[in-house]
């Protein structure tokens, strides 16, 4: 019998696949990719049109290279079996390349082992022999588009993010697809700051038909059209109009509406849902996802893969599964609940096909089944997964739905209402709404609103006429979910980007969220400002998005990536050299000011430091001075610093909070002539013995904050969860803690371990 090597990329993946084959069979992970361009120099040919890549092994793989080199010369086939997608057609054409390598150079066996591509979008027994039993070649198409896309963001990152050192500051990062993004939201930025809000009125009644329940009715109309209130005077015309009418029902109109279910689980949507339902970032929806896509210890069935392949943009389900999820609807909920025929979604137009929606891998295995083998957060999810992939082939809900007219004078009221009569796929699963979704939550609104039984010609008593003044509000930023809808709306980055676009721009400090939604930073607006300038072009979103679909159809072998690769980089490098010259320097940038320096009565100048824009006075370096400021209606206003009860050591000066590298600190108020600065007191003791000192807030070099001891080095002490200055009730500890956890946070104490509450 023939001895065989499979290689996948995780070492959680090879141990579940290990289960599933005899002893025939090595099992060994690539750990990721192996090979890549060099992290310190261009590594693509860039002048001959060719764009030959130079691609070396990654730092800290070359144990793993040596190891699957080492275990391909025992063998006689290697079964190539990483994930089915781009990424993963570039690790099997790597591993393909060193193993050669290594067979080339072999003596006794030079030509190496029969190499085979298998691929597989679950990872379950029969999928996993059933991709052994019909091996396939490795696909040149797919890995060009991969090397096509690396190419391109190699390009882009390392020839314009120098421009940005040059230009802005050391360490800023400039990407194809990263950049485009920060654009939208700065532009949503500039909608939100431009906008003007109207004001509007709407009149709505409290009406009473001598039979239960009241219910509530809005003025739709005045004398047949349609009514647009805009001021005090309109509205309470109207309202005293209305309070003055006999009212009675003109129409009823009733008639059953249904609603179908969607599809089952992309991987867009199911960022956005796992985001409105539990607040998962996409980084983490996809973590939690791969976990469950590897394999989840069973107890007694071992490692299982519980889901299907989570990076995917199709909404087909395959046969098997389609059978499976059909006879699991009739056995459990009944016939009325399974659709005569299998419910098909359009995918969209860029969706690959061959792959499937996200779903379980069996029916055997319920939320309720597995959920003692996982965790709180993979529970979440595989629930969240489990129960649209059923809905999606449920019968529709359906409502009996009634619109009501009611005439009060010139004026009519309207007034609309639901009653499910089946619940069909509600039954399993309800849709999470986005918070922004007006129209969505207005239906989810008449879902909930019943009406009486009501005749055409009933008197009806307005009891309650309401005025109320309403202010068209500006577009909302964007949330995790709205932001990941926007980009696939907008064709930019694939199902396998979004988490990492999102984490790159925050981590760029391009952006930050504040109450969950993201604001652009200053730096963001600068860097956008320029490129956009620049390169018009790449700044684009209808070439970023074109750019993707050339990228699809290297994919399916209906374009070359060389051609595509030279189409853009010619006109790029010569935007390159032009934004050398022109683009502006931000680092020299001095905007002349009216406002005095309050040291020497020169001018003040707006400059560009590391946190940003800031006020520094015209006769630097002989005066020191510098001012934060921010804009109100395009006049500079001057930040005065908070004051605190803290005072220097140095000068006896209040101390004052700042803001630098690192986050908030305090520093002296006498700057520049002073320049005592200390980190922020949270107002506990040091809990050492004799110590003394006090925790202060601080913050590590990748912006973690910590609290930790004035008086270090010479005390140690250090706390990831932040001091309360609240003695324990309990044990009369000093101070308690609190403990923050992706689910929520916790006071306890840190002595007796007293928990307090949970928020």
């Amino acid at each position: 019998m023939k001895k065989a090597l499979v290689i996948v990329e995780s070492p959680a993946k090879a141990k579940t696949i290990r289960k599933y084959l005899g002893p025939e069979f090595e099992v060994q992970a690539s750990v990721g990719h192996i090979l890549d361009l060099p992290p310190s120099r261009m590594g693509v040919d860039l002048e001959s049109g060719n764009f030959t890549a130079e691609y070396e092994p990654i730092n800290g793989k070359a144990k793993v290279i040596k190891d699957i080199q080492n275990a391909s010369k025992k063998v006689d086939v290697v079964y190539l079996a990483p994930d089915p997608d781009r990424e993963g057609e570039a690790i099997a054409f790597h591993l393909a390349k060193i193993i050669q390598e290594a067979a080339a150079k072999s003596k006794t066996k030079p030509e190496g082992p029969e190499i085979f591509r298998v691929r597989f979008h679950e990872i379950t027994k029969n999928a996993v022999n059933t991709a052994l039993k019909t091996p396939q070649q490795l696909d040149e198409n797919l890995y060009d588009a991969q090397q096509a896309r690396r190419i391109l963001d190699r390009v882009v990152g390392y020839q314009l993010s120098p421009i940005l050192w040059k230009k802005v500051r050391r360490g800023l990062s400039a990407g194809r697809v990263q950049s485009v993004a920060v654009r939208i939201l700065v532009e949503r930025d500039r909608e939100i700051t431009k906008f003007i809000a109207d004001e509007y009125w709407s009149i709505e009644t409290l009406c009473d038909a001598n039979i239960k329940p009241h219910f509530t009715a809005k003025l739709a109309k005045t004398d047949n059209k349609k009514i647009n209130l805009i001021n005090t005077e309109q509205a309470h015309q109207a309202k005293a109009e209305i309070e003055q009418a006999k009212a009675k029902v003109v129409s009823v109109k009733k008639n059953r509406r249904t609603r179908k279910s969607g599809p089952p689980f992309t991987t867009s949507k199911l960022q956005q849902d796992s985001v409105r339902a539990f607040r998962f970032s996409p980084k983490r929806t996809m973590g939690i996802a791969q976990s469950l896509y590897e394999g989840v210890d069973l107890a007694a069935e071992g490692l299982v893969g519980l889901i299907t392949y989570m990076r995917t943009d199709s909404t087909r389900v395959g046969a098997e599964a389609l059978e499976a999820v059909r006879g699991f609807i009739g056995s459990n909920f009944g016939n009325d609940f399974l659709p005569e025929k299998p419910n098909f979604f359009k995918s969209k137009k860029s969706a690959q096909e061959a792959h499937e929606a996200i779903r379980p891998t069996s029916m055997r295995y319920t939320p309720h089944f597995v959920q003692n083998f996982l965790k709180p957060e993979q529970y979440k999810l595989y629930k969240l997964i489990w129960e649209r992939f059923v809905a999606s082939q449920m019968a529709p809900a359906e409502y009996d739905q009634t619109k009501v007219e009611i005439e009060a004078g010139r004026h009519t009221l309207k007034t609309t209402g639901s009653v499910l009569v089946f619940e069909g796929f509600l039954k399993v699963y309800q849709e999470h709404i986005d918070e922004d979704d007006k129209g969505a939550l207005e239906e989810q609104k008449e879902e909930h609103t019943l009406l009486p039984n009501l005749n055409e010609g009933d008197s009806i008593t307005l009891k309650q006429v309401e005025a109320k003044q309403h202010f068209t509000q500006a577009p909302p930023r964007f949330t995790d979910a709205s932001l990941v809808k926007e980009l696939e709306d907008k064709g930019i980055g694939r199902p396998s980007t979004y988490a990492s676009i999102l984490s790159t721009i925050q981590e760029k400090t391009y952006a930050e969220k504040n109450e969950g939604r993201y604001q652009p930073t200053e730096l963001g607006i600068v860097v956008n400002d320029l490129l956009t300038t620049s390169f018009p072009l790449i700044m684009d979103v209808a070439f970023t998005a074109s750019m993707e679909e050339n990228l699809d159809k290297i994919e399916e072998g209906n374009a070359n990536w060389k051609k595509t690769l030279n189409d853009f980089y010619g006109p790029f490098k010569e935007r390159l050299a032009t934004a050398q010259e022109e683009m502006q320097n931000v680092k020299r940038m001095e905007e002349q000011t009216e406002v005095p320096c309050p040291k020497c009565a020169k001018h003040m100048v707006i400059k560009w430091g590391k946190n940003g824009t800031f006020l520094g006075c015209s006769a630097y370096p002989d005066c020191a001075t510098t001012l934060p400021f921010t804009r109100k209606d395009g006049k500079i206003v001057i930040e005065e610093p908070e004051k605190t009860d803290q005072i220097c050591k140095t000068c006896s000066a209040p101390m004052v909070f700042k803001l630098g590298k690192y986050g908030k600190f305090l520093g002296c108020s006498r700057y520049p002539d002073c320049s005592y600065t200390s980190p922020i007191p949270t107002g506990v003791k040091c809990p050492k013995e004799g110590c003394g000192g006090d925790i202060v807030i601080k913050k590590s070099k990748t912006k973690k904050v910590f609290y930790g001891c004035n008086n270090y080095p010479t005390c140690v002490f250090v706390s990831w969860d932040q001091p309360i200055n609240q003695p324990c009730p309990v044990c009369q500890n000093p101070f308690l803690v609190q403990k923050n956890s992706r689910t929520g946070s916790t006071i306890k104490c840190p002595t007796c371990s007293h928990q307090l509450n949970e928020k």
